[in-house]
């Protein structure tokens, strides 16, 4: 197997340093380099060519955003993993449209961010279970009213109930959130027993009965 080169960015010198420790002593990856810093990331980029970057979101100067789309306006075979304390479901957008290919929380488990490198390697993408919530929920423009009956779903019921409503077939689902088809289908038929329904029409209906999202939303 090539080995895979990555470069991490962290303006936290100790949340780098540990990054770079863990990530160095797995078989088949080096770890090339470490910025501090969006500028120096950028300019790292293009002279050690790693495979990936795990690119922290919120730095000094230029952030993660911005170093994203100028490290792949400059070479777009570069996948980025973002990785960050962000919760605020403005920045996955912003990465996913600046061409992040991944995305995590700091609190991700390194066995997780491990998985994540392999999978934007092979070109598919990658979230935390937080980050794919929020994604789900914003791209159906879900609202919480009190009482809601989607109140009494799993957090994973929940994404998988919001990615259905959007349209995600239960392969592209379970490849997002990196657990098989089977078990997607399994929390599918689950939503259904809680909703007293029986299949994603009457799941999408529910939704709007419920004025979980705008219709507008599915045009």
């Amino acid at each position: 197997m090539t080995t895979i080169k990555l470069l991490v960015v962290d303006d936290h010198d100790l949340m780098r340093t540990c990054l770079v420790r863990i990530l160095d002593e797995i078989e088949n990856f080096s770890v090339v380099g470490d910025a501090n810093s969006g500028e120096e990331a950028i300019s790292l980029s293009r002279t050690l060519e790693p495979h990936v970057v795990l690119m922290d979101v919120k730095m000094p100067g230029i952030g993660g955003v911005e170093a994203t789309r100028r490290i792949l306006a400059h070479n777009n075979a570069i996948k980025i993993i973002a990785i960050t304390s962000c919760e605020d479901d403005v920045y996955p957008s912003r990465l996913l449209q600046a061409g992040a290919l991944a995305y995590l929380t700091k609190r991700t488990e390194p066995s997780e961010v491990i998985k994540a490198i392999k999978m934007v390697v092979a070109g598919k993408p990658y979230f935390s279970q937080e980050i794919a919530q929020q994604l789900a929920l914003k791209s159906t423009g879900l609202w919480h009213e009190n009482n809601s009956p989607f109140d009494q779903l799993s957090q994973r019921e929940l994404q998988i109930a919001m990615m259905t409503i959007k349209g995600e077939k239960p392969v592209a689902i379970a490849e997002i959130l990196n657990i098989s088809a089977k078990t997607i289908n399994s929390y599918r038929y689950r939503i259904f027993e809680k909703f007293n329904i029986s299949n994603d029409v009457e799941l999408v209906h529910f939704a709007i009965k419920h004025k979980v999202f705008d219709v507008d939303v599915l045009e």
